[in-house]
């Protein structure tokens, strides 16, 4: 079998280094057999890459890929902690969508997520999924994906 990190090498995915918290937590923990990351926003070398709602300020399609960077972010966290190739299996993800009044398309941007993690780890990418409308996310970002993954 291919490796997790060679399957990313394959797809020309890097990694990027994990985003500094911005409050009192740290990007991933461990508990067992598990890794739950902090919610990871769209930073790009350091810098948010967009903010404001979608469907007012941010298109569908933008938002879709900052919740493919947020993401990559998520699994840089995991990576930081246990190493990519430790992952057995993405759990769960949990994608919130900073959104305009009446946008409801919140499951499509969190696709920007679950499609990634479907490229890199097929069958063992599949997860559960929340993808929940909010009406603000820390520093006006448009959207923030957390995972919780299977480790061994």
């Amino acid at each position: 079998m291919t490796s997790w990190s060679e399957k990313l090498a394959e797809l020309g995915i890097e990694l990027p280094g994990v985003a500094a918290p911005l409050a009192a937590y740290v990007p991933a923990v461990r508990t067992g057999s598990l890794v739950y990351t902090s919610g990871q926003l769209p930073f790009v070398d350091g810098v948010l890459a967009a903010t404001g709602k979608v469907g007012a300020d941010v298109s569908p399609e933008e938002a879709k890929r900052h919740a493919r960077t947020s993401g990559l972010n998520a699994l840089a966290a995991v990576h930081a902690l246990v190493g990519i190739d430790s992952v057995v299996r993405i759990v769960k993800v949990v994608g919130f969508v900073a959104s305009a009044e009446g946008f409801t398309g919140q499951p499509a941007v969190v696709n920007g997520a679950s499609e990634l993690f479907g490229e890199v780890f097929g069958d063992a990418g599949v997860h559960a999924r929340s993808a929940v409308g909010v009406a603000e996310l820390p520093l006006g970002a448009p959207v923030e994906v957390e995972l919780i993954v299977e480790v061994g």
